[in-house]
Protein backbone atom coordinates (compact mmCIF):
# COMPACT_ATOMS: atom_id res chain seq x y z
CA UNK A 1 0.00 0.00 0.00
CA UNK A 2 2.03 2.93 -1.21
CA UNK A 3 0.92 6.27 0.10
CA UNK A 4 2.50 9.60 -0.71
CA UNK A 5 0.73 11.32 2.14
CA UNK A 6 0.87 8.13 4.18
CA UNK A 7 4.63 8.09 4.67
CA UNK A 8 5.11 7.10 8.27
CA UNK A 9 6.20 9.74 10.75
CA UNK A 10 5.16 7.64 13.71
CA UNK A 11 6.89 7.06 17.00
CA UNK A 12 8.44 3.87 18.30
CA UNK A 13 8.76 5.56 21.65
CA UNK A 14 5.40 7.28 21.67
CA UNK A 15 4.22 5.08 24.50
CA UNK A 16 7.25 6.14 26.52
CA UNK A 17 6.33 9.75 25.88
CA UNK A 18 2.68 9.16 26.65
CA UNK A 19 2.93 7.47 30.00
CA UNK A 20 -0.66 8.40 30.75
CA UNK A 21 -2.10 6.24 28.01
CA UNK A 22 -1.50 3.04 26.06
CA UNK A 23 -1.37 2.58 22.34
CA UNK A 24 -5.10 2.02 21.99
CA UNK A 25 -6.67 3.88 24.88
CA UNK A 26 -10.06 5.43 24.22
CA UNK A 27 -10.83 8.55 26.25
CA UNK A 28 -14.42 8.90 27.41
CA UNK A 29 -15.57 12.49 26.99
CA UNK A 30 -18.07 13.55 29.66
CA UNK A 31 -18.07 9.96 30.90
CA UNK A 32 -19.89 8.81 27.77
CA UNK A 33 -19.26 6.04 25.26
CA UNK A 34 -19.43 5.66 21.51
CA UNK A 35 -22.99 5.24 20.24
CA UNK A 36 -24.53 5.47 16.76
CA UNK A 37 -25.01 9.07 15.64
CA UNK A 38 -23.11 12.30 15.34
CA UNK A 39 -20.99 13.96 12.68
CA UNK A 40 -17.40 12.76 12.27
CA UNK A 41 -14.77 15.07 10.74
CA UNK A 42 -11.67 13.67 9.00
CA UNK A 43 -8.78 16.10 8.44
CA UNK A 44 -6.37 15.28 5.60
CA UNK A 45 -3.35 17.06 4.15
CA UNK A 46 -3.79 15.29 0.80
CA UNK A 47 -5.92 17.14 -1.77
CA UNK A 48 -7.81 14.15 -3.16
CA UNK A 49 -9.36 10.79 -2.37
CA UNK A 50 -9.49 7.93 -4.87
CA UNK A 51 -13.08 6.68 -4.63
CA UNK A 52 -12.87 4.33 -7.64
CA UNK A 53 -12.14 0.76 -6.44
CA UNK A 54 -10.23 -0.04 -9.65
CA UNK A 55 -7.81 2.82 -9.02
CA UNK A 56 -7.47 2.45 -5.25
CA UNK A 57 -4.78 0.87 -3.07
CA UNK A 58 -6.83 1.52 0.08
CA UNK A 59 -6.76 -1.02 2.89
CA UNK A 60 -9.93 -2.67 4.18
CA UNK A 61 -9.81 -0.60 7.37
CA UNK A 62 -9.48 2.88 5.86
CA UNK A 63 -11.38 5.37 3.68
CA UNK A 64 -12.68 3.34 0.74
CA UNK A 65 -14.08 0.66 3.03
CA UNK A 66 -16.69 3.13 4.24
CA UNK A 67 -18.24 3.26 0.77
CA UNK A 68 -17.37 -0.01 -0.98
CA UNK A 69 -17.50 -3.58 0.34
CA UNK A 70 -15.38 -6.43 -1.04
CA UNK A 71 -15.70 -10.21 -1.23
CA UNK A 72 -13.73 -10.67 1.99
CA UNK A 73 -12.74 -8.46 4.91
CA UNK A 74 -10.48 -8.51 7.98
CA UNK A 75 -11.06 -9.05 11.67
CA UNK A 76 -8.66 -6.57 13.29
CA UNK A 77 -7.96 -5.94 16.98
CA UNK A 78 -5.04 -4.71 19.10
CA UNK A 79 -2.63 -7.46 20.10
CA UNK A 80 -4.42 -10.04 17.94
CA UNK A 81 -3.35 -11.60 14.65
CA UNK A 82 -5.48 -10.22 11.83
CA UNK A 83 -7.66 -12.85 10.16
CA UNK A 84 -9.59 -12.93 6.91
CA UNK A 85 -13.40 -13.03 7.27
CA UNK A 86 -16.36 -12.86 4.85
CA UNK A 87 -17.73 -9.52 3.63
CA UNK A 88 -20.03 -9.75 0.60
CA UNK A 89 -19.35 -13.48 0.44
CA UNK A 90 -20.74 -16.16 2.75
CA UNK A 91 -17.25 -17.48 3.50
CA UNK A 92 -13.62 -16.70 2.66
CA UNK A 93 -13.58 -18.75 -0.53
CA UNK A 94 -13.43 -22.45 -1.33
CA UNK A 95 -10.20 -23.51 -3.08
CA UNK A 96 -10.01 -26.52 -5.38
CA UNK A 97 -7.70 -27.88 -8.07
CA UNK A 98 -4.72 -27.45 -5.76
CA UNK A 99 -5.44 -23.76 -5.18
CA UNK A 100 -5.97 -22.78 -8.84
CA UNK A 101 -9.76 -22.49 -8.59
CA UNK A 102 -11.58 -20.43 -5.94
CA UNK A 103 -15.36 -20.23 -5.54
CA UNK A 104 -17.33 -17.61 -3.59
CA UNK A 105 -21.07 -17.30 -2.92
CA UNK A 106 -22.66 -13.90 -2.20
CA UNK A 107 -24.85 -13.38 0.85
CA UNK A 108 -28.60 -13.01 0.46
CA UNK A 109 -30.28 -9.62 0.16
CA UNK A 110 -27.26 -7.47 -0.73
CA UNK A 111 -28.16 -4.11 -2.30
CA UNK A 112 -26.47 -1.01 -3.66
CA UNK A 113 -27.29 2.45 -2.38
CA UNK A 114 -29.80 2.86 -5.23
CA UNK A 115 -31.70 -0.22 -4.10
CA UNK A 116 -30.69 -2.55 -6.92
CA UNK A 117 -29.36 -6.01 -6.01
CA UNK A 118 -25.64 -6.75 -5.94
CA UNK A 119 -24.88 -9.66 -8.27
CA UNK A 120 -21.88 -11.84 -8.92
CA UNK A 121 -21.60 -10.37 -12.42
CA UNK A 122 -21.03 -6.96 -10.79
CA UNK A 123 -17.98 -8.25 -8.91
CA UNK A 124 -16.69 -9.67 -12.18
CA UNK A 125 -17.36 -6.37 -13.97
CA UNK A 126 -15.55 -4.43 -11.27
CA UNK A 127 -12.50 -6.63 -11.72
CA UNK A 128 -12.67 -6.33 -15.51
CA UNK A 129 -12.68 -2.53 -15.21
CA UNK A 130 -9.40 -2.71 -13.27
CA UNK A 131 -7.63 -4.08 -16.38
CA UNK A 132 -8.56 -1.06 -18.52
CA UNK A 133 -5.61 1.35 -18.90
CA UNK A 134 -7.83 4.30 -17.98
CA UNK A 135 -8.53 2.73 -14.59
CA UNK A 136 -5.01 1.67 -13.61
CA UNK A 137 -3.34 2.63 -10.36
CA UNK A 138 -5.02 0.24 -7.94
CA UNK A 139 -3.67 -2.90 -6.32
CA UNK A 140 -3.01 -5.55 -8.92
CA UNK A 141 -2.33 -8.84 -7.16
CA UNK A 142 -5.17 -10.37 -9.16
CA UNK A 143 -4.19 -9.25 -12.63
CA UNK A 144 -1.45 -11.63 -13.73
CA UNK A 145 -3.29 -14.52 -12.07
CA UNK A 146 -6.45 -13.85 -14.07
CA UNK A 147 -4.73 -12.71 -17.27
CA UNK A 148 -1.14 -13.96 -17.63
CA UNK A 149 1.01 -11.33 -19.24
CA UNK A 150 -1.86 -8.86 -18.75
CA UNK A 151 -3.20 -9.65 -22.20
CA UNK A 152 -6.72 -8.62 -21.17
CA UNK A 153 -7.26 -4.87 -21.54
CA UNK A 154 -10.66 -4.40 -19.94
CA UNK A 155 -14.31 -4.52 -21.04
CA UNK A 156 -14.57 -1.16 -22.79
CA UNK A 157 -12.83 -2.08 -26.04
CA UNK A 158 -15.29 -4.35 -27.83
CA UNK A 159 -16.99 -5.59 -24.68
CA UNK A 160 -14.65 -8.53 -24.21
CA UNK A 161 -15.14 -10.49 -21.00
CA UNK A 162 -12.48 -12.01 -18.76
CA UNK A 163 -12.99 -15.74 -19.30
CA UNK A 164 -11.04 -16.72 -16.19
CA UNK A 165 -13.95 -15.43 -14.07
CA UNK A 166 -17.26 -17.30 -14.30
CA UNK A 167 -20.63 -16.33 -12.83
CA UNK A 168 -22.92 -19.34 -13.26
CA UNK A 169 -25.68 -17.59 -11.34
CA UNK A 170 -26.38 -14.27 -9.63
CA UNK A 171 -24.73 -15.33 -6.36
CA UNK A 172 -21.80 -17.49 -7.46
CA UNK A 173 -18.43 -16.32 -8.76
CA UNK A 174 -15.63 -18.71 -9.72
CA UNK A 175 -12.02 -17.69 -10.32
CA UNK A 176 -9.80 -19.87 -12.51
CA UNK A 177 -6.26 -18.77 -11.75
CA UNK A 178 -3.25 -19.26 -13.98
CA UNK A 179 -1.44 -21.02 -11.13
CA UNK A 180 -2.09 -22.07 -7.53
CA UNK A 181 -2.25 -19.12 -5.16
CA UNK A 182 -2.48 -19.57 -1.41
CA UNK A 183 -3.32 -15.94 -0.58
CA UNK A 184 -6.31 -15.55 -2.92
CA UNK A 185 -8.78 -15.21 -0.03
CA UNK A 186 -6.69 -12.23 1.15
CA UNK A 187 -6.48 -10.81 -2.36
CA UNK A 188 -10.29 -10.90 -2.49
CA UNK A 189 -10.26 -8.19 0.20
CA UNK A 190 -8.46 -5.67 -2.07
CA UNK A 191 -10.43 -2.76 -3.59
CA UNK A 192 -10.89 -4.18 -7.10
CA UNK A 193 -13.11 -6.91 -5.63
CA UNK A 194 -15.75 -4.30 -4.84
CA UNK A 195 -18.86 -4.62 -7.02
CA UNK A 196 -19.64 -2.11 -9.78
CA UNK A 197 -23.04 -2.46 -11.51
CA UNK A 198 -22.37 -4.21 -14.80
CA UNK A 199 -22.13 -1.75 -17.66
CA UNK A 200 -21.50 1.29 -15.45
CA UNK A 201 -18.25 3.09 -14.66
CA UNK A 202 -16.93 3.82 -18.14
CA UNK A 203 -16.43 7.51 -17.32
CA UNK A 204 -13.05 8.55 -15.89
CA UNK A 205 -14.60 10.19 -12.82
CA UNK A 206 -16.93 7.30 -11.92
CA UNK A 207 -15.36 7.07 -8.48
CA UNK A 208 -16.53 10.55 -7.52
CA UNK A 209 -20.18 9.49 -7.84
CA UNK A 210 -19.80 5.71 -7.54
CA UNK A 211 -22.70 3.55 -6.43
CA UNK A 212 -22.05 2.44 -2.86
CA UNK A 213 -22.22 -1.05 -1.41
CA UNK A 214 -20.91 -0.04 2.03
CA UNK A 215 -22.57 1.81 4.92
CA UNK A 216 -22.01 5.28 3.41
CA UNK A 217 -22.56 6.89 0.03
CA UNK A 218 -20.86 9.95 -1.45
CA UNK A 219 -23.10 12.99 -1.20
CA UNK A 220 -20.49 15.44 -2.49
CA UNK A 221 -16.81 15.55 -3.43
CA UNK A 222 -14.67 18.51 -4.44
CA UNK A 223 -11.02 17.79 -5.05
CA UNK A 224 -8.73 19.91 -2.90
CA UNK A 225 -11.54 20.96 -0.62
CA UNK A 226 -14.00 18.48 0.83
CA UNK A 227 -16.05 15.32 0.65
CA UNK A 228 -19.19 14.34 2.51
CA UNK A 229 -20.48 10.84 3.18
CA UNK A 230 -24.02 10.13 4.33
CA UNK A 231 -25.67 6.87 5.28
CA UNK A 232 -26.53 4.33 2.61
CA UNK A 233 -30.19 3.52 3.34
CA UNK A 234 -29.88 0.09 1.72
CA UNK A 235 -26.86 -1.09 3.70
CA UNK A 236 -27.74 -4.05 5.91
CA UNK A 237 -25.78 -4.07 9.17
CA UNK A 238 -26.69 -7.73 9.73
CA UNK A 239 -24.65 -8.78 6.68
CA UNK A 240 -21.66 -6.62 7.59
CA UNK A 241 -20.30 -7.35 11.10
CA UNK A 242 -16.87 -5.72 10.58
CA UNK A 243 -18.25 -2.21 9.97
CA UNK A 244 -19.86 -0.44 12.92
CA UNK A 245 -20.60 2.70 10.87
CA UNK A 246 -21.32 4.72 14.00
CA UNK A 247 -21.40 8.28 12.66
CA UNK A 248 -24.41 9.63 10.77
CA UNK A 249 -22.17 11.68 8.47
CA UNK A 250 -18.45 11.75 7.65
CA UNK A 251 -17.01 15.09 6.51
CA UNK A 252 -13.55 15.17 4.93
CA UNK A 253 -11.60 18.42 4.93
CA UNK A 254 -8.94 17.98 2.23
CA UNK A 255 -5.72 19.77 1.40
CA UNK A 256 -5.25 21.00 4.95
CA UNK A 257 -1.87 22.31 6.07
CA UNK A 258 -0.32 19.80 8.46
CA UNK A 259 0.54 22.48 11.01
CA UNK A 260 -3.06 23.70 10.96
CA UNK A 261 -4.32 20.15 11.50
CA UNK A 262 -1.94 19.81 14.43
CA UNK A 263 -3.08 23.02 16.07
CA UNK A 264 -6.77 22.26 15.59
CA UNK A 265 -6.51 18.80 17.14
CA UNK A 266 -4.30 19.90 20.01
CA UNK A 267 -6.59 22.86 20.80
CA UNK A 268 -9.61 20.50 20.65
CA UNK A 269 -12.39 23.08 20.38
CA UNK A 270 -15.77 23.23 18.59
CA UNK A 271 -16.25 20.72 15.78
CA UNK A 272 -12.60 19.69 16.06
CA UNK A 273 -13.54 17.70 19.13
CA UNK A 274 -15.28 15.42 16.61
CA UNK A 275 -12.24 15.30 14.31
CA UNK A 276 -9.64 12.67 13.46
CA UNK A 277 -6.31 13.45 11.78
CA UNK A 278 -5.83 11.11 8.82
CA UNK A 279 -2.19 12.09 8.35
CA UNK A 280 0.51 10.64 10.55
CA UNK A 281 1.61 12.79 13.47
CA UNK A 282 4.46 15.00 12.28
CA UNK A 283 7.71 15.67 14.17
CA UNK A 284 6.52 19.18 15.07
CA UNK A 285 3.17 17.80 16.19
CA UNK A 286 4.79 15.15 18.41
CA UNK A 287 6.85 17.88 20.07
CA UNK A 288 3.74 19.98 20.71
CA UNK A 289 1.88 17.01 22.14
CA UNK A 290 4.47 16.59 24.87
CA UNK A 291 3.30 19.90 26.33
CA UNK A 292 -0.38 18.99 26.43
CA UNK A 293 -1.77 16.37 28.80
CA UNK A 294 -5.04 16.37 26.86
CA UNK A 295 -3.34 15.76 23.54
CA UNK A 296 -1.19 12.99 25.03
CA UNK A 297 -4.36 11.11 25.96
CA UNK A 298 -5.58 11.39 22.37
CA UNK A 299 -2.53 10.09 20.51
CA UNK A 300 -2.81 6.50 19.27
CA UNK A 301 0.31 4.63 18.11
CA UNK A 302 0.59 1.47 16.03
CA UNK A 303 2.18 -1.77 17.14
CA UNK A 304 3.75 -2.35 13.73
CA UNK A 305 4.70 -0.23 10.73
CA UNK A 306 5.66 0.22 7.13
CA UNK A 307 8.94 0.17 5.24
CA UNK A 308 10.41 3.50 4.13
CA UNK A 309 12.75 3.04 1.19
CA UNK A 310 14.65 4.78 -1.59
CA UNK A 311 14.07 3.28 -5.06
CA UNK A 312 16.88 3.28 -7.63
CA UNK A 313 15.75 3.25 -11.26
CA UNK A 314 17.49 0.10 -12.50
CA UNK A 315 16.72 0.97 -16.14
CA UNK A 316 18.20 4.45 -16.17
CA UNK A 317 21.74 5.72 -16.82
CA UNK A 318 24.54 4.47 -14.60
CA UNK A 319 22.01 2.90 -12.23
CA UNK A 320 21.73 -0.12 -14.53
CA UNK A 321 25.00 -1.31 -12.92
CA UNK A 322 24.33 -3.25 -9.66
CA UNK A 323 27.67 -2.14 -8.23
CA UNK A 324 26.66 1.51 -8.66
CA UNK A 325 23.36 0.77 -6.93
CA UNK A 326 25.14 -1.04 -4.10
CA UNK A 327 27.10 2.14 -3.40
CA UNK A 328 23.82 3.79 -2.37
CA UNK A 329 23.40 1.22 0.42
CA UNK A 330 26.47 2.69 2.10
CA UNK A 331 25.98 6.30 1.04
CA UNK A 332 22.59 6.87 2.71
CA UNK A 333 22.64 8.22 6.26
CA UNK A 334 19.72 6.38 7.83
CA UNK A 335 20.25 8.09 11.19
CA UNK A 336 19.75 11.49 9.54
CA UNK A 337 16.62 10.12 7.87
CA UNK A 338 15.33 9.08 11.30
CA UNK A 339 15.77 12.61 12.58
CA UNK A 340 14.07 14.09 9.50
CA UNK A 341 11.16 11.69 9.97
CA UNK A 342 10.28 12.31 13.61
CA UNK A 343 12.69 14.71 15.23
CA UNK A 344 14.99 12.06 16.63
CA UNK A 345 16.02 8.47 16.05
CA UNK A 346 14.07 7.09 18.98
CA UNK A 347 10.74 8.37 17.69
CA UNK A 348 11.15 7.45 14.04
CA UNK A 349 11.49 3.67 14.01
CA UNK A 350 14.28 1.14 13.65
CA UNK A 351 16.82 1.25 10.83
CA UNK A 352 15.76 -1.19 8.08
CA UNK A 353 18.06 -3.72 6.43
CA UNK A 354 15.49 -6.12 4.90
CA UNK A 355 12.59 -5.82 2.48
CA UNK A 356 10.10 -7.85 4.53
CA UNK A 357 8.76 -5.88 7.48
CA UNK A 358 8.78 -7.23 11.06
CA UNK A 359 5.84 -9.30 12.21
CA UNK A 360 5.27 -11.26 9.00
CA UNK A 361 5.71 -15.02 8.85
CA UNK A 362 9.02 -16.21 7.41
CA UNK A 363 10.87 -12.93 7.86
CA UNK A 364 14.58 -13.32 8.59
CA UNK A 365 16.74 -10.52 9.97
CA UNK A 366 19.94 -9.95 7.97
CA UNK A 367 22.19 -7.15 6.76
CA UNK A 368 23.91 -7.52 3.38
CA UNK A 369 25.48 -4.07 3.61
CA UNK A 370 26.73 -3.62 7.18
CA UNK A 371 27.48 0.01 7.94
CA UNK A 372 26.94 2.48 10.79
CA UNK A 373 23.45 4.05 10.83
CA UNK A 374 25.10 7.25 9.58
CA UNK A 375 26.42 5.38 6.51
CA UNK A 376 29.88 4.72 5.13
CA UNK A 377 30.67 7.36 2.45
CA UNK A 378 34.19 5.96 1.92
CA UNK A 379 32.81 2.51 1.07
CA UNK A 380 30.28 4.08 -1.28
CA UNK A 381 33.03 6.03 -3.09
CA UNK A 382 35.09 2.84 -3.37
CA UNK A 383 32.23 0.98 -5.06
CA UNK A 384 31.61 3.87 -7.44
CA UNK A 385 35.30 3.95 -8.38
CA UNK A 386 35.27 0.19 -9.02
CA UNK A 387 32.29 0.79 -11.32
CA UNK A 388 34.29 3.36 -13.32
CA UNK A 389 32.97 6.44 -11.55
CA UNK A 390 35.93 7.80 -9.54
CA UNK A 391 34.39 11.28 -9.56
CA UNK A 392 30.99 10.08 -8.33
CA UNK A 393 27.61 10.68 -9.91
CA UNK A 394 26.00 13.96 -10.95
CA UNK A 395 22.67 15.06 -12.39
CA UNK A 396 20.37 12.58 -10.66
CA UNK A 397 16.75 13.56 -9.98
CA UNK A 398 14.92 12.38 -6.86
CA UNK A 399 11.11 12.40 -7.12
CA UNK A 400 9.22 12.63 -3.87
CA UNK A 401 5.85 13.72 -2.51
CA UNK A 402 5.21 17.30 -1.53
CA UNK A 403 3.32 16.69 1.71
CA UNK A 404 3.76 15.16 5.17
CA UNK A 405 7.40 16.18 5.49
CA UNK A 406 8.63 14.43 2.34
CA UNK A 407 10.72 17.37 1.11
CA UNK A 408 12.56 17.44 4.43
CA UNK A 409 13.12 13.69 4.35
CA UNK A 410 14.36 13.95 0.77
CA UNK A 411 16.75 16.70 1.83
CA UNK A 412 18.29 14.34 4.39
CA UNK A 413 18.84 11.78 1.63
CA UNK A 414 20.27 14.44 -0.68
CA UNK A 415 22.78 15.62 1.93
CA UNK A 416 24.04 12.14 2.76
CA UNK A 417 24.43 11.19 -0.91
CA UNK A 418 26.43 14.36 -1.51
CA UNK A 419 29.00 13.22 1.08
CA UNK A 420 29.54 10.12 -1.06
CA UNK A 421 29.96 12.16 -4.25
CA UNK A 422 26.42 11.63 -5.53
CA UNK A 423 24.67 14.86 -6.48
CA UNK A 424 20.88 14.84 -6.51
CA UNK A 425 18.15 17.37 -7.36
CA UNK A 426 14.85 16.97 -5.48
CA UNK A 427 11.59 17.12 -7.44
CA UNK A 428 8.54 17.38 -5.10
CA UNK A 429 5.28 16.22 -6.73
CA UNK A 430 1.68 16.26 -5.57
CA UNK A 431 0.06 12.86 -5.11
CA UNK A 432 -1.74 12.70 -8.44
CA UNK A 433 1.34 13.83 -10.39
CA UNK A 434 3.55 11.39 -8.52
CA UNK A 435 1.21 8.55 -9.46
CA UNK A 436 1.03 9.52 -13.14
CA UNK A 437 4.72 10.32 -13.56
CA UNK A 438 6.26 7.59 -11.41
CA UNK A 439 3.82 4.68 -11.23
CA UNK A 440 1.85 4.92 -14.47
CA UNK A 441 4.66 5.54 -16.98
CA UNK A 442 6.53 2.50 -18.27
CA UNK A 443 9.78 4.45 -18.45
CA UNK A 444 10.32 6.87 -15.59
CA UNK A 445 12.07 10.22 -16.03
CA UNK A 446 13.38 9.99 -12.46
CA UNK A 447 16.52 8.30 -11.18
CA UNK A 448 15.37 7.96 -7.57
CA UNK A 449 12.06 7.94 -5.72
CA UNK A 450 11.32 8.15 -2.01
CA UNK A 451 8.22 6.56 -0.52
CA UNK A 452 6.97 3.91 1.92
CA UNK A 453 5.10 0.63 1.72
CA UNK A 454 2.60 -0.92 4.09
CA UNK A 455 1.89 -4.54 3.06
CA UNK A 456 -1.64 -4.88 1.72
CA UNK A 457 -2.14 -8.24 3.42
CA UNK A 458 -0.29 -9.84 6.37
CA UNK A 459 1.94 -11.96 4.13
CA UNK A 460 5.52 -11.46 2.92
CA UNK A 461 4.00 -11.82 -0.53
CA UNK A 462 2.69 -8.28 -0.06
CA UNK A 463 6.18 -6.93 0.64
CA UNK A 464 7.84 -8.57 -2.36
CA UNK A 465 5.49 -9.05 -5.33
CA UNK A 466 4.09 -5.51 -5.74
CA UNK A 467 7.49 -3.85 -5.49
CA UNK A 468 9.70 -6.25 -7.46
CA UNK A 469 7.71 -8.35 -9.93
CA UNK A 470 8.32 -7.16 -13.50
CA UNK A 471 4.58 -7.02 -14.27
CA UNK A 472 4.32 -4.19 -11.72
CA UNK A 473 6.43 -1.78 -13.80
CA UNK A 474 4.29 1.13 -15.03
CA UNK A 475 0.56 0.97 -15.72
CA UNK A 476 -0.13 1.99 -12.13
CA UNK A 477 2.13 -0.66 -10.59
CA UNK A 478 4.44 0.07 -7.68
CA UNK A 479 7.72 -1.37 -8.99
CA UNK A 480 9.27 2.11 -8.95
CA UNK A 481 12.81 0.73 -9.27
CA UNK A 482 11.81 -0.79 -12.65
CA UNK A 483 13.42 -3.99 -11.40
CA UNK A 484 13.07 -6.85 -13.88
CA UNK A 485 14.59 -10.25 -13.16
CA UNK A 486 13.04 -13.34 -14.81
CA UNK A 487 14.48 -15.61 -12.12
CA UNK A 488 12.88 -13.47 -9.40
CA UNK A 489 9.56 -13.50 -11.28
CA UNK A 490 9.71 -17.30 -11.37
CA UNK A 491 10.54 -17.58 -7.67
CA UNK A 492 7.74 -15.17 -6.75
CA UNK A 493 5.28 -17.41 -8.60
CA UNK A 494 6.65 -20.47 -6.78
CA UNK A 495 6.28 -18.81 -3.37
CA UNK A 496 2.76 -17.64 -4.18
CA UNK A 497 1.80 -21.17 -5.22
CA UNK A 498 2.96 -22.63 -1.90
CA UNK A 499 -0.16 -23.20 0.16
CA UNK A 500 1.59 -24.04 3.46
CA UNK A 501 2.38 -20.68 5.16
CA UNK A 502 5.58 -21.88 6.85
CA UNK A 503 7.02 -23.28 3.63
CA UNK A 504 6.00 -20.14 1.75
CA UNK A 505 7.69 -18.01 4.42
CA UNK A 506 11.06 -19.67 3.78
CA UNK A 507 10.76 -18.96 0.06
CA UNK A 508 9.89 -15.30 0.66
CA UNK A 509 12.87 -14.91 3.02
CA UNK A 510 15.21 -16.28 0.34
CA UNK A 511 13.71 -13.89 -2.21
CA UNK A 512 14.24 -10.97 0.17
CA UNK A 513 18.00 -11.61 0.17
CA UNK A 514 18.22 -12.38 -3.53
CA UNK A 515 16.51 -9.14 -4.55
CA UNK A 516 18.41 -6.92 -2.15
CA UNK A 517 21.70 -8.36 -3.45
CA UNK A 518 20.80 -6.59 -6.72
CA UNK A 519 20.16 -3.38 -4.75
CA UNK A 520 17.05 -2.03 -6.54
CA UNK A 521 16.07 -0.16 -3.36
CA UNK A 522 17.69 1.05 -0.14
CA UNK A 523 15.64 0.07 2.94
CA UNK A 524 15.55 3.03 5.31
CA UNK A 525 13.29 2.52 8.33
CA UNK A 526 10.63 0.25 9.78
CA UNK A 527 8.29 3.02 10.81
CA UNK A 528 5.43 3.21 13.25
CA UNK A 529 2.37 5.39 12.87
CA UNK A 530 0.83 7.81 15.35
CA UNK A 531 -2.56 9.52 14.92
CA UNK A 532 -4.22 12.33 16.89
CA UNK A 533 -7.96 12.81 17.35
CA UNK A 534 -10.44 15.07 19.11
CA UNK A 535 -11.82 14.33 22.57
CA UNK A 536 -15.29 13.36 21.29
CA UNK A 537 -13.92 10.63 19.02
CA UNK A 538 -13.83 7.22 20.66
CA UNK A 539 -13.01 3.58 19.89
CA UNK A 540 -9.89 4.69 18.01
CA UNK A 541 -7.96 1.44 17.61
CA UNK A 542 -4.96 0.17 15.68
CA UNK A 543 -4.69 -3.58 15.39
CA UNK A 544 -1.58 -5.72 15.21
CA UNK A 545 -1.85 -5.38 11.43
CA UNK A 546 -2.12 -3.03 9.58
CA UNK A 547 -0.53 0.06 11.15
CA UNK A 548 -3.59 2.23 10.55
CA UNK A 549 -6.57 3.20 12.66
CA UNK A 550 -9.60 1.06 11.86
CA UNK A 551 -12.01 3.64 10.39
CA UNK A 552 -14.81 1.07 10.52
CA UNK A 553 -14.96 1.15 14.32
CA UNK A 554 -14.56 4.66 15.68
CA UNK A 555 -17.39 7.06 16.29
CA UNK A 556 -18.63 9.98 18.36
CA UNK A 557 -18.85 9.73 22.14
CA UNK A 558 -22.45 10.48 23.16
Amino acid sequence: MKRGHWLVAGATAAVMLLTACGANDTPAAQGGSVKPGGDLVLLNDAPSITWDPAKSSNLVVTTLGLVHRRLTSWDVAPGKDTTVVPDLATDTGRPSDGGKTWTFTLKDGLKYSDGTPIKSEDVKWGLERSFAPAFSGGLSYHKDLLSPGLAYKGPFDGGKELDSIQTPDAKTIVFHLARPYGDWNWVASTPAFSPVPKGKGAEANYGDHSIASGPYQIQSYERGKSAKLVRNPNWDRATDPTRKANADTVDFELGQDTSVISKRLIDDTGKDRNAFGMSFASPAQLAQIQGSASAKSRLVTSESGALSYLSLNTQRGKLVDPKVRQAFQYAVDKAAYQVASAGNAQLAGDVATTLITPGLQGREQYDLYPAPPSGDPAKAKQLLAEAGLPNGLDGLVLATHNENGYPEKAAAIQASLARAGIKVTIKPLDEDTYTSEVDTKGLSDYDLTLTSWQPDIPSANANIQPLFQSTEIGNGGYNESRYSNPDVDRLIAEAQATIDPAAAGKKWAALDKKILADSPVVPLLYNRNSFLHGSNVGDVEIGKFPAYVDYRKFGIVQ
